[in-house]
């Protein structure tokens, strides 16, 4: 089985991908994606949109219904927790395999 085209993903999209496995308006992802990567990975807001509409056209992600209008909120998709999946897996691996090598 060949590997996805997207994976692996970067550190950012992942925490980004992570991070919204409850759905999330932008500064709540940058807050995320921050005490997630335990303050490893910090995102301007810039950045944060650009790989928003990235995702989004991947269908990694999909906005989704807010009661405050000003504030676009965006939820992982089936197909996004997938490609999370795969590269946590992928990661594994890579640990495993390190782990045993290194003994």
């Amino acid at each position: 089985m060949s590997r996805d085209k997207h994976l692996p993903l970067t550190e950012t999209v992942y925490y980004i991908l992570l991070s919204l496995i409850e759905p999330a308006h932008g500064y709540l992802i940058l807050q995320k994606v921050e005490e997630l990567s335990g303050g490893q990975v910090r995102m301007a807001a810039g950045t944060l949109y650009g790989a928003i509409e990235n995702l989004l056209k991947l269908k990694f992600i999909q906005p989704v219904t807010s009661e405050d209008s000003r504030r676009k909120v965006y939820a992982i998709t089936e197909l996004g927790q997938e490609m999370l999946r795969l590269d946590f897996e992928r990661m594994n691996h890579m640990i495993e395999v390190t782990k045993h090598t290194l003994r």
